[in-house]
């Protein structure tokens, strides 16, 4: 635990750097939960600016809870093209279909019934609490972890994440959740202009690999295919995309089992 003027001086810091160079950003200007949801899945391991160009469109085509849980997964994943990571449009058609059956429409702001749902994890559950309800959530995610790496840990590797969690807990503003977690993500995106990220010190650094040649980057290729034209064999999709029928069908196989494809007579589309 730190000194209260420590406390002081740190909180000091981060609401002038945010009063100075806080960011904007569309999500930020709404307390809808709904739209809160769509931006925090978003915004899992997806840059800032390929959301911002994504998200209005996306809420045009699917402006509440109902209508993305009574359209077609097709639709969805077509709006969800330049995003990545597939499953997370699947995760929130999901949420969609069970806040509409189960809540009447209404997102619970609850952690433990956020947590249950789809897609959602700690850190997406707290920034929705902290965003959507203004509750005083402790969370962590990149940008938040970067902070405390670089303000307490400087001479520290291999920091845990169990080690962070007091020091958010007792630096929260908790008469201004919204805001203080505004701020931390705001002055973290500026580290990144740090010649050395600070979160390297934490033992969930990982550095992202290559998406030329991935799976990734297959699996973005066969989706786009079948989006523009379904049921269609495995032979098909290799053939036209160059890629080898292996990956085509190892991949084809993982998308079903998550629930992104279906197979009917050796032939592939999306539901």
């Amino acid at each position: 635990m730190m000194p209260g003027d420590a406390e002081h001086e740190f909180r000091n810091i981060i609401y002038t750097f945010y009063r100075r160079y806080g960011r904007s950003f569309p999500w930020r200007d709404t307390r809808d939960s709904y739209r809160i949801l769509v931006s925090e899945l978003m915004l899992q391991q997806t840059q800032t600016e390929r959301v911002v160009a994504k998200y209005p469109e996306f809420l045009h085509r699917f402006p509440d809870f109902a209508s993305l849980a009574h359209s077609p997964l097709k639709e969805i994943l077509a709006a969800w093209q330049g995003l990545g990571y597939n499953r997370r449009a699947l995760a929130l058609k999901r949420v969609a279909e069970i806040i509409v059956n189960e809540y009447q429409e209404q997102l619970p702001l609850s952690e433990e019934k956020l947590l249950a749902l789809p897609g959602i994890g700690r850190a997406s559950a707290g920034a929705i609490l902290a965003f959507a309800g203004n509750l005083p959530a402790v969370f962590l995610e990149t940008n938040i972890r970067r902070v405390f790496l670089y303000f307490f840990f400087a001479d520290q590797s291999w920091v845990l994440d169990d080690e962070l969690l007091p020091l958010v807990e007792q630096t929260l503003d908790r008469s201004r959740p919204r805001e203080w977690y505004y701020a931390l993500m705001d002055y973290g995106a500026f580290l990144r202009s740090e010649p050395v990220n600070p979160n390297r010190k934490s033992v969930r650094f990982r550095k992202q690999p290559p998406f030329s040649g991935s799976d990734r980057q297959v699996r973005g290729r066969v989706l786009k295919m079948l989006l523009q034209s379904s049921h269609r064999s495995p032979r098909e999709l290799s053939r036209e995309s160059g890629l080898s029928l292996e990956r085509v069908v190892r991949n084809l196989e993982k998308m079903e089992c998550e629930g992104i494809v279906v197979k009917r007579s050796c032939r592939f589309s999306i539901p």
